[in-house]
C-alpha cells in the first residue's frame, strides 16, 4: 500500500539522498519546516535499518543547511511521531525539522515536552 509520500512528484523534493529525501512540509508550522522522508516505506524510526539510522543524522544536517539558505531561524525542534498514539498520521517514516523563531511563542520553554498537555512547563 503506497503512502502519500510515495506518490509525491519529483518536483516536490528539495533534495534526494540515498536513503531519504527532503520536502517542505505542506502544513508547515513555521517558515522552512522540512520533512526528511525515507525512500523505502518504513512505518517509523524503529523500522529503519542501522544504515538508514546512521544516514538520518546527515540528512538532518542537510535539511538545516537548506533551511538556512532561505531563512534565519533562531533555533530548531527535531521530531518524529512513532505510532498512532504519538500523533503519527502518515505511516511512512518522516522526521520534522522545524525552524523556530524568536517570538513565535510567548514562552517556548519546554519545547517538545508540550506534546503531552500540561507537561511542557517545569
Amino acid at each position: 500500500m503506497s503512502t502519500v509520500f510515495s506518490q509525491l512528484p519529483e518536483s516536490a523534493k528539495i533534495y534526494q539522498g540515498e536513503h531519504f529525501f527532503l520536502i517542505r512540509d505542506g502544513y508547515a508550522v513555521s517558515p522552512g519546516h522540512t520533512l526528511i522522508i525515507s525512500n523505502k516505506e518504513k512505518v517509523d524510526y524503529f523500522e529503519l535499518s542501522d544504515v538508514e539510522r546512521k544516514n538520518l543524522d546527515e540528512m538532518i544536517l542537510k535539511a538545516k543547511e537548506l533551511v538556512e539558505l532561505e531563512f534565519e531561524p533562531d533555533g530548531y525542534n527535531i521530531g518524529m511521531n512513532c505510532g498512532e498514539y504519538a500523533g503519527q498520521t502518515v505511516m511512512h517514516f518522516h522526521c520534522h525539522l522545524i525552524p523556530r523563531y524568536k517570538g513565535d511563542m510567548d514562552n517556548p520553554r519546554g519545547g517538545v515536552r508540550h506534546c503531552v498537555a500540561g507537561k511542557g512547563y517545569y
